[in-house]
């Protein structure tokens, strides 16, 4: 297991800046994910760590040695692409022992390496064959043992498993996780899918135009997200929004609305002003039109997805997502009342967009 301190990262492409001072630090052990949309700058994180990009400023430091001048190979890491990568005219054997031949090592040493991951991942069977007789889901367990056998204590994962279809993902991604408890090594796992990040992390690092958002337990960065980006990011659905202003008195006001919330607990000294009150769909619950501390609003229509239910309400011209019970969904009146439970929403400043 190794430790990873990104000390001030910035890279930029021509006049294009892709990583603003990024700083992270990585505990030995550590499955963490790097998340954001697309251009970002996540993957170019990535392959800076790895080597493959130069940073233009800023440390990388891998147990306390400073490798950002070392090439990919003299950092001690293994990385799994999203395009899988095998040499196509090799078998599943090969593929795997490839790169221990041509680092000179012994041939005993090279078998016991491959059986011992061709067992871990369970394609035992398929050692024999070529890329083009595997499926896909067979591929990335290939690319994914070609990164193991080289004993690294830092693996690195791009997209990985983008090209699967959403049941063999679901798959994988078990299978990843408990590959990780298996190996203990510290692994470092780039996506967009907040299911992926959600499922197996230990902490996930939100990136938006570069920069890292917040850096924190999945659970923390679902249910107190550190800016407007985030909560909108993380959830599905996204985290409900309503703009309005704190006036002096606890309450939040928007247009001829007020809603109670001395309940939220600030981590910024209260200020009064323009914010954003942010809530997720299982924090609002229906109630009748005219309740206390509650907005009116009327049903659009309604999502049924199985176990639960969501429901779309039209309310001061946005449009809420509420979770419902199927029951609740059958039975819901048209005009309703939405109340919220301020304890677990979000409020952001306006102008910053950072939580308050």
């Amino acid at each position: 297991m190794s430790s990873i301190s990104l000390r001030q990262i910035k890279k930029s492409f021509a006049a294009l800046t892709i990583l603003q001072s990024v700083d992270m630090e990585i505990e030995k052990g550590e499955f963490i994910v790097i998340l954001g949309p697309s251009g970002c700058g996540k993957s170019t994180l990535l392959n800076v760590i790895a080597g493959l990009d130069d940073c233009d400023a800023g440390k990388i430091v891998i147990d306390g040695k400073d490798v950002s001048g070392l090439e990919p190979s003299q950092r001690g890491l293994a990385m799994v692409f999203q395009s899988y990568a095998l040499f196509p005219a090799m078998t599943v054997r090969r593929n795997l022992s490839f790169g221990m031949e041509i680092a000179g090592t012994p041939k005993q040493t090279i078998a016991e390496k491959v059986a011992w991951v061709a067992k871990l991942l369970q394609i035992e069977a398929l050692l024999d064959r070529k890329p083009s007789q595997l499926s896909g889901g067979q591929r990335q367990r290939v690319a994914i043992g070609r990164a193991l056998v080289r004993s690294s204590s830092i693996c690195l994962f791009d997209e990985p498993l983008s090209n699967l279809d959403a049941k063999l993902r679901a798959e994988t991604r078990v299978e990843l996780k408990q590959l990780h408890e298996t190996l203990q090594s510290t692994m470092i796992y780039v996506t967009h899918d907040q299911i992926e990040a959600m499922t197996m992390a230990d902490r996930v690092a939100v990136m938006h135009k570069g920069k890292v958002e917040q850096f924190a337990h999945p659970q923390l960065v679902y249910e107190k997200p550190a800016s407007l980006f985030v909560a909108g990011f993380v959830g599905s659905p996204a985290m409900n929004f309503l703009e309005g202003r704190l006036d002096g008195n606890g309450r939040f006001v928007s247009g001829d609305t007020s809603i109670d919330v001395s309940a939220y607990k600030f981590e910024k000294p209260r200020q009064e002003g323009e914010v954003v009150l942010g809530i997720r769909c299982e924090d609002v619950s229906v109630t009748s039109t005219g309740a206390p501390n509650s907005i009116a609003a009327r049903l659009a229509f309604t999502e049924l997805l199985g176990a639960d239910a969501l429901g779309w309400f039209d309310c001061l011209d946005k449009r809420f997502s509420v979770r419902l019970s199927i029951e609740g969904a059958r039975s819901a009146n048209k005009d309703v009342g939405l109340s919220f439970n301020i304890g677990k929403a979000s409020i952001f400043s306006k102008s910053s967009g950072l939580r308050l």
